[in-house]
């Protein structure tokens, strides 16, 4: 008899777990971030007016996705040198532009050239940090969003072209908190100068597209994602309940 009951239950949190495991599941819309949480997009990392690039208090990466088709993405790499730990080089990049969802899945990233920019800082070698563009075409091969059990937030996993992982990276804002969806670079090419018209009128519109977004819809998520404890407390519920009911019934049919 009590084999049966635990045969109940289990088929009972078997038939319940898919959709608990689609519920979990969540769109690509949204801002991620690395565990040390301290790299976001958006004005915080990179400054378009003045071309400033800020950088966080601990190495990360964080990627912002619209449901239109616009990404955002900002790096920050410090990589040690094993012959003099005291020389480590530290790699700021930013990029934006334009993403789509190919027919096998992969995700392919198409940035803005012009406005891309990398900052080198490597002390041992140079005095001076290197700045400069870059533009980097990208392709993750697969990607999946999950529930972290021990975090419980969304997870983001996304895999390189050549299927190594990247990784992890949590959902933080939703709607993704992200600078303009525009080229923000007045220049017509990543070679060419900017002429000193295009680019005032350039600083002039990012100027005010900031001054119009003084207050950010993009919601911060909690650490603990509240939707995902309540079904594993309904589900507690559901198979402890079923356990006690047939406990019990197992109790009046011995004493029968």
């Amino acid at each position: 008899m009590v084999f049966r009951c635990h045969q109940a239950v289990s088929f009972l949190v078997a038939v319940l777990a898919p959709f608990v495991r689609a519920d979990n599941a969540t769109a690509l819309t949204g801002t991620w971030t690395t565990k040390s949480n301290t790299v976001v997009t958006g004005p915080g990392f990179y400054d378009p007016v003045d071309e400033l690039l800020y950088e966080p208090i601990l190495p990360g990466l964080s990627m912002s996705f619209t449901d239109d088709g616009y990404y955002e993405e900002a790096f920050y790499y410090v990589i040690s040198e094993p012959a003099n730990p005291t020389c480590p080089t530290a790699l700021l990049q930013f990029q934006h532009g334009t993403y789509e969802i190919a027919s096998n899945g992969s995700i392919l990233l198409s940035p803005f050239a012009v406005d891309g920019r990398q900052l080198l800082s490597d002390p041992c070698t140079s005095d001076e940090s290197v700045y400069s563009r870059y533009s980097q075409f990208e392709v993750y091969s697969t990607w999946d969003i999950t529930i972290d059990e021990y975090r419980g937030q969304y997870k983001l996993q996304l895999y390189k072209f050549d299927g190594y992982p990247m990784n992890p990276m949590y959902l933080v804002y939703r709607p993704p908190l992200m600078l303009p969806t525009i080229t923000m670079n007045p220049t017509a090419s990543d070679t060419s100068a900017p002429t000193a018209t295009s680019e005032a009128k350039a600083k002039s519109r990012l100027k005010r597209s900031f001054e119009n977004r003084s207050k950010t819809d993009a919601i911060k998520r909690p650490v603990v994602d509240a939707n995902f404890w309540w079904w594993v407390g309904m589900m507690m519920m559901i198979g402890g309940g079923g356990a006690f009911l047939c406990l019990q019934r197992q109790s009046m049919y011995e004493k029968q």
